[in-house]
């Protein structure tokens, strides 16, 4: 039974690329030959690595994706082994990943979002309808004064019961 799989290897950073190129040929005539199909080869360039592998800090990055069968996976993967100028490989089986996927997207799919559902507007009874509305609520009161800051109380000027008859008359500002 044919699967998909990802293999992925580093070759050595002082190889030719004519050298690169033979060697990507020779992995692709090994699977093709063993009944497998050769679906992409991406070659990524030069990269520098994250820690050191067999005393090299870059390497030529090179992508196969492939479709056979399991033995001939483990064949190419003995043949990378012993590969010299591969530094470094993994193979990722991709069609049990891609199910996955699926599975999650189809999920995802069958669930609505609350932002698409519309909310119902609550309606309000008859004798609540015909009733004065308020000025301001104590909400819309709050964002106004978030908006514009807090109200300074208002003062009024009222006049003091006991005063000299020698002092002028004052007023003593009040809070109402």
């Amino acid at each position: 039974m044919n699967r998909t799989y990802e293999v992925m290897f580093i070759v050595r950073p002082d190889v030719e690329e004519a050298d690169l190129d033979k060697l990507i040929e020779g992995f692709s005539a090994n699977v093709t030959n063993g009944g497998g199909e050769v679906k992409a080869v991406e070659k990524m360039g030069r990269r520098r690595m994250a820690y050191t592998v067999r005393k090299f800090n870059d390497g030529f990055y090179v992508l196969l994706t492939i479709a056979a069968a399991g033995s001939l996976i483990s064949e190419v993967e003995r043949r990378l082994r012993v590969s010299e100028p591969v530094i470094k490989f993994i193979t990722v089986r991709m069609d049990e990943e891609e199910k996955r996927l699926a599975k999650v997207k189809a999920i995802r799919d069958t669930k609505v979002k609350r932002s698409a559902i519309p909310t119902p507007v609550p309606q309000a009874p008859a004798a609540a309808a015909e009733a004065p509305v308020p000025e301001s609520s104590g909400a819309e009161k709050a964002e106004e004064t978030a908006a514009t800051g807090p109200e300074e109380p208002k003062l009024q000027a009222t006049p003091v019961a006991e005063v000299p008859s020698d002092a002028p008359p004052e007023t003593v500002p009040v809070a109402v």
